[in-house]
């Protein structure tokens, strides 16, 4: 049940003539959330229009409303809804706004005496203390909050009160205001002046776009005891933090990249989900493309409060193939150097060895698969059963968004017993024109398992970008223009060494 309060204007905009509040049951709203900390919401606002000029307040809104995307239309599209003006409301009453109100006025305070009892004092408000504001913070940033912070630095943040002919800073006791001031509201709200034609009553489709509201993805995959079968459990978390309630409302997900430019000192916040359990599951989540976009839609209207985090499962697959790759990046490049130095005469550069070899986890996206389905950026857990039964977390991380059809690779930690070792051995250059380098490395690789392993060794060939190798140990891949890779199989408790060389030219 809404509440709204309505004032039928005749003919001009001033001439404001009857006041009237009507209680209606709306239709459920619905929310379209983005993943980047904002939301469209749309809801049914039943109007009452008479000819001429009408002014409407809408106190319904979220607190972080946008109020410049406000749309407000007929849905069925037969009345042309004419906002001749708009002004968004979000000075809620409070004890220290109403103080402002009364400033010059003399009010009650009710004050507590040592014995538990009460006594009332009279006192005139000087000066009330109140300095606006967070949201104008937010809007115009530091240098507002800068001169806010003067103010009430320079003493303009501190009350007034004349109290028997003698000022105090601090107040006597707790106000007891006579009346709620002319011009205040309970809650943020949405004036409009609306010009009809002709009488009309419909039910208008109000929306915009508010801040507060965001989602999120977590993905929570199990191994079996042995073997790369994994079973995958997608979650979303809805976070509401808008300053609204929403009764049974159909939500929606947006999935992707939109851009959207950001208020200043916004706060993204992520949360996540646990294992979902077996038996019998409601309905699913529906995914579709939208624009250059994913849409889901939630199966059902749901409540979501104000303040509140809610998970919802949206996928569920298992049997799905995996791969566990160990890859050995050596190169520890040092972040200080100066990029606008030659490499080719610096000798030293990229010969800082990385002692880890990366555990890295990989699937194929597809319905091959048993998965192909859009991946919304999320969180990623791994776990594993023990031969006891129990799961046992082995490593997160964040993918990005992923289409269908695409691999997933997600680096869940470093290997225990798989280390790695790379040293330079040959360093020879010539920076005439027409010069060349020749550079050498050694790559040992040690296993200290059970069982083989195969690594995956990434060189980066960052002297030059005209090279040739000259010599290798065994044969190599070209990943792209500047990177090579080799595939080494070690059985358990071998050490084995690789050695190539380098040969740029320019």
């Amino acid at each position: 049940m809404k509440t709204y309060c309505l004032t039928r204007a005749c003919g001009r905009i001033a001439a404001l003539c009857t006041c009237l509040t009507a209680s209606v049951l709306g239709a459920d709203p619905a929310l379209t959330i983005y993943n980047q900390n904002f939301a469209v919401i749309r809801e049914i606002l039943p109007l009452d229009l008479k000819a001429g000029n009408n002014t409407v307040r809408f106190s319904g809104a979220t607190a972080q409303v946008e109020p410049d995307s406000v749309i407000l239309r007929d849905p069925t599209g037969r009345r042309v809804v004419q906002v001749l003006e708009q002004n968004y409301r979000n000075d809620p009453v409070s004890q220290e706004l109403l103080l402002g109100l009364y400033e010059g006025k003399t009010i009650e305070f009710s004050v507590r005496n040592a014995d538990g009892t009460s006594r009332i004092v009279s006192g005139r408000i000087v000066r009330s203390g109140y300095v606006p504001h967070l949201q104008a913070i937010n809007r115009y940033g530091a240098q507002y909050q800068g001169n806010q912070m003067a103010m009430a630095q320079g003493g303009a943040g501190q009350p007034i009160i004349e109290v028997g002919g003698k000022l105090q800073f601090t107040l006597p006791g707790q106000p007891i205001f006579p009346a709620l001031g002319d011009d205040t509201i309970l809650k943020p709200a949405l004036d409009w002046i609306l010009y009809s034609a002709q009488p009309a009553k419909f039910d208008a489709e109000l929306s915009y776009v508010s801040g507060g509201m965001t989602w999120s993805s977590d993905y929570n995959i199990v191994a079996p005891e042995t073997g790369d079968t994994l079973d995958l459990v997608g979650w979303v978390t809805l976070d509401n933090q808008s300053g609204k309630q929403f009764d049974h409302a159909h939500i929606k997900l947006m999935a992707g990249d939109v851009n959207k430019v950001q208020p200043q000192n916004q706060t993204v916040n992520a949360f996540s989900a646990g294992i979902g359990g077996g038996g019998m599951h409601p309905p699913q989540v529906t995914e579709k493309a939208f624009e250059d976009y994913h849409l889901y839609t939630l199966p059902q209207p749901t409540t979501i409060h104000d303040r509140e985090t809610k998970q919802v499962e949206f996928l569920r697959a298992s049997a799905i193939q995996s791969k566990r790759l160990y890859i050995y990046d050596g190169v520890q490049f040092d972040r200080n150097f100066n990029g606008y130095q030659d490499l080719r005469q610096v000798q030293q550069y990229g010969t800082q060895s990385n002692p880890h070899v990366w555990v890295m986890r990989e699937f194929a996206n597809s319905d091959a698969n048993h998965l192909g389905v859009p991946l919304p950026k999320g969180r990623v857990r791994f776990y594993r059963r023990d031969q006891d039964g129990q799961v046992e977390f082995t490593g997160e991380n964040e993918i990005d968004h992923t289409p269908k059809d695409e691999t997933v690779r997600v680096y869940t930690g470093n290997a225990f017993d798989i280390t790695g070792e790379r040293r330079q051995t040959k360093f020879q250059s010539q920076m005439q024109p027409g010069g060349w380098l020749d550079e050498s490395f050694e790559i040992k690789l040690r296993n200290h398992k059970k069982e083989a392993a195969t690594v995956r060794v990434v060189e980066h060939l960052y002297r030059w970008s005209t090279w040739t190798i000259t010599q290798e140990s065994s044969a190599h891949r070209q990943a792209d223009s500047r990177t090579i890779e080799y595939e080494v199989t070690l059985q358990p408790n071998e050490e084995r060494t690789l050695t190539y060389t380098a040969h740029y030219t320019w």
